[in-house]
């Protein structure tokens, strides 16, 4: 099981954020995204995206917004196969959770 760390859910996290929008989102709509479902500062999150682009789940392009860069980042095809990898493995850990709840 992968999930009885706090990095591999916040990866799976932040890479279902990220794989909600074609297009790209950027850092700070990512950290409000995140913080639905985690409380997390951006001090956190900025090491996790950085990580997950050297480890090319993630791409990045810059686009300027008022008058700067504003760095976007997109779930690349590495990033949607361990996407895929994390939700078969909650689905895993929440089918042994469910089974200790209900005595089975």
């Amino acid at each position: 099981m992968v999930f009885n760390t706090g990095a591999a859910l916040l990866d799976a996290i932040v890479l279902a954020v990220v794989s909600r929008e074609t297009a790209g989102t950027y850092g700070y709509k990512i950290t409000q995204d995140v913080r639905q479902v985690i409380e997390i500062s951006e001090s956190t999150l900025y090491p996790v995206l950085r990580r997950l682009q050297k480890d090319d789940c993630l791409s990045t392009h810059d686009v300027q917004f008022d008058g700067r860069n504003r760095r976007y980042y997109q779930i690349t095809d590495k990033g949607r196969e361990q996407l895929h990898f994390y939700e078969n493995e909650w689905k895993v850990y929440a089918g042994k959770i469910s089974r200790l709840f209900n005595g089975g």
